[in-house]
């Protein structure tokens, strides 16, 4: 390592080490509506939210307020401490109000993704045992359609925010009903549960992350400590879901700042760069793809751009992203179950453009092991295990999957990691068997099993292919039962199916036909062979996109 590079890991690692010290002696608040209550006293009347595609704006005591008026009339309804509240709401003001209202009440809110089609829903509100349910008007129909009996939530307990329909709560009414200064009758703590969050899991369906309060707000502390100190930063851009981690903490991101978060309804590459512009945007998650929609023009120094987090950036776009914006774009490692894990130091520039995920944040710790869970040395591949304060308590419900999990206090990722001689961390690659398209996390699994519910199925393999634009797209090699012909199971046939039961980012694009599969020992089949053989071979492969 040259004397430049050697220079700047020190530097790196200086930085990092006063940003751990920052979050590690940092006061916290106990709970998130303590963190609203303190954020409202701080910044009153400053504008905390903008929905621009919903014309709508909430300041820092309109949240608090209003979340507090929601509390005071879901108490009244029979939500206590403890009671499980799933939320299907979209990118709209009322979600992160709904959010503080629960967590004002010590009760566990269950995001609920709004692509689920009736499957997903139903798995969902069933496995987290959610006994209320608020909802966004425009999915009021999907929820109805649900025929077996959901054991703990009745209508009684179904909240519509939106237009009021006959034999349900209506959200507004219940805000519009409580006292601004409502208090609840029980206490709140940093280690309470808060949220049950659903990611996908490599056992094929969803699994409930429980993650407390105290989760959050150290999330918060670590994403903000590298700019706190800098008055500048305050335009928050969220694009993503609030119903996944990176809308939820981008959002409180922008509180922790003083500053204000400007939320899309979803993503429009199309729009991406207005979005920068017109709204004066400090930082954001920068999709690759984005980078790619617009060529270099005037308008990139129109950007006020400061900051961007990156995943998975070739080294040719963190270049060109470097010289069109005179900013760094970075990488980080995070999973849902262990908040923000790795960070790029401000001054670490260099190593940025490396694609190293960066150094630990304050209370983690991390090793990196090989199959019979022995450290390796720097520079050798293996499972990244982490610990450390608020990571999930584990999977609601899944006793099995907490046992492969973890290692006592020490959580398999299950992504293959090493480090360098300068402590620097590098994904190698995701041991998982999961798919990420545009963001969503699709499990192979899952797929599997809906495309096995197709009568005409024998066996289902399901793997990402690269794709320029999502990153990967789904494909599925499909081995018909015996007797049955192409011709009968048709790949528009096979789409159908998976679009009636599966949300839209986990069905399938491509469809190829195979008459074995390569299989090991013990017949499971091998999906790495099976690429390869397709790769070799070309077989025929159906393009649902194409074909539109």
């Amino acid at each position: 390592m040259n004397t430049d590079v050697s220079s700047v890991d020190a530097h790196a690692h200086h930085e990092i080490a006063a940003i751990r010290a920052t979050v590690e002696n940092a006061g916290m608040p106990d709970t998130l509506g303590d963190a609203i209550r303190l954020a409202a006293t701080a910044h009153a009347d400053k504008v905390a939210g903008v929905w621009f595609d919903e014309g709508a704006e909430l300041t820092y005591r309109q949240i608090d307020e209003q979340a507090s008026r929601l509390a005071c009339s879901l108490l009244a309804m029979g939500v206590r401490k403890g009671t499980h509240v799933a939320v299907m709401l979209g990118n709209l003001p009322a979600f992160p109000v709904t959010w503080v209202a629960l967590a004002r009440l010590g009760a566990v809110m269950i995001p609920v993704n709004t692509a689920y089609r009736l499957n997903d829903l139903h798995f969902v509100l069933t496995d987290s045992d959610a006994q209320f349910f608020i909802v966004a008007d425009e999915y009021l129909k999907l929820f109805e359609q649900i025929e077996d009996r959901l054991e703990l939530l009745t209508r009684r307990g179904v909240i519509i925010h939106g237009d009021a329909q006959d034999g349900f709560a209506y959200w507004q009414q219940l805000v519009d009903d409580g006292q601004p200064d409502f208090e609840p009758p029980f206490a709140v703590s940093r280690t309470d549960l808060l949220n049950i969050q659903y990611t996908s899991g490599t056992t094929g369906f969803p699994k409930g992350c429980m993650l407390s309060h105290d989760y959050w707000l150290l999330l918060t502390q670590v994403a903000a400590a590298p700019h706190i100190n800098n008055n500048s930063m305050k335009n928050v851009l969220i694009w993503q879901p609030f119903f996944y981690m990176d809308g939820m903490w981008l959002f409180l991101l922008a509180l922790q700042l003083g500053g204000t978060a400007h939320i899309a309804k979803r993503m429009r590459l199309n729009q991406f760069y207005n979005w920068l512009e017109h709204r004066d945007i400090h930082y954001c998650i920068f999709p690759e793809a984005a980078l790619r929609s617009q060529h270099a023009g005037p308008q990139d120094a129109r950007l006020s751009l400061q900051y961007a987090s990156i995943y998975g950036w070739s080294h040719a776009s963190r270049e060109e992203f470097k010289k069109r914006f005179s900013a760094i774009a970075r990488e980080g490692y995070g999973m849902t179950e262990i908040g923000l894990a790795l960070l790029v130091p401000n001054g670490a520039d260099e190593r940025a453009m490396d694609k190293t995920c960066g150094l630990p944040v304050a209370h983690r710790a991390f090793r990196i092991v090989d199959e019979n869970g022995h450290d390796v040395p720097d520079n050798m591949p293996g499972e990244l295990m982490v610990s450390g304060r608020s990571i999930l308590w584990g999977y609601y419900k899944r006793p099995e999957e907490n046992a492969r999990a973890f290692d006592g206090h020490w959580f398999r990722t299950g992504d293959v990691f090493q480090r360098d001689s300068a402590g620097f961390y590098y994904l190698v690659g995701r041991s998982k068997d999961m798919i990420k398209r545009s963001g969503e996390n699709v499990a192979a699994r899952e797929v599997e099993a809906t495309l096995l519910e197709n009568s005409h199925i024998a066996e289902a393999a399901v793997v990402g292919v690269p794709d320029p634009v999502r990153g990967e797209e789904v494909k599925a090699y499909i081995l018909l039962k015996e007797g049955i012909a192409a011709e009968h199971c048709p790949p528009e046939a096979i789409i159908a199916h998976c679009q009636q039961l599966l949300a839209p980012f986990k069905v399938p694009r491509y469809i190829t036909y195979v008459d074995a599969f390569p299989r090991t020992p013990s017949r499971k089949i091998q999906k790495p062979s099976l690429v390869k053989l397709d790769a070799e071979q070309q077989w025929p492969t159906h393009d649902a996109r194409a074909s539109r």
